[in-house]
């Protein structure tokens, strides 16, 4: 039986606005071309604080979903120019940890969740702090951890 799209594994990457998700993301794409996997690209969009009046706060919302998936149609094209992978784009709301871990619940076809370390005088990150610390012994799926500090050439190298 022939694998479909639907059926391969595919590397979970979170992307934002920040330096190190690129290196996730090139890091996902290099394995998923070697392994014949697909790449999901899965932006968090935190819901608007401003609450009073609905109207506002929907325009907010849409205004940050866009954003969002703008911000993804960037990077999936230019994933797709350096590996031909077609990745696919989800914009999810909500907190962060809880919005991978419910889509990693949902798509059993996720099968590595990899992120980018930030490399800054703060830490790694919330997000990598959190699953590699407090979601580690739970995770249904293995964590990559790509380093900040990699230049493209050191992670195409050890994808």
């Amino acid at each position: 039986m022939a694998d479909t799209a639907a059926d391969r594994r595919k590397f979970l990457v979170v992307v934002d606005d920040t330096p190190e998700c690129h290196n996730a993301m090139r890091y996902a794409a290099r394995r998923a071309a070697k392994t014949g996997s697909g790449v999901i690209l899965l932006f968090v969009v935190a819901p608007p604080e401003f609450q009073q009046f609905a109207g506002i706060e929907a325009v907010m919302r849409e205004e940050a979903h866009e954003e969002a998936q703008q911000v993804l149609r960037a990077l999936a094209t230019r994933l797709k120019a350096d590996t031909q992978i077609d990745a696919e784009l989800i914009v999810r709301e909500g907190k962060p940890a809880p919005e991978i871990l419910r889509l990693v619940a949902e798509d059993t076809a996720i099968h590595v969740l990899v992120l980018g370390a930030g490399n800054g005088s703060d830490g790694p990150g919330p997000l990598v702090s959190s699953f590699a610390g407090q979601f580690a012994a739970t995770m249904p799926i293995p964590l990559t951890i790509v380093p900040g500090h990699l230049d493209m050439a050191q992670i195409d190298r050890i994808a």
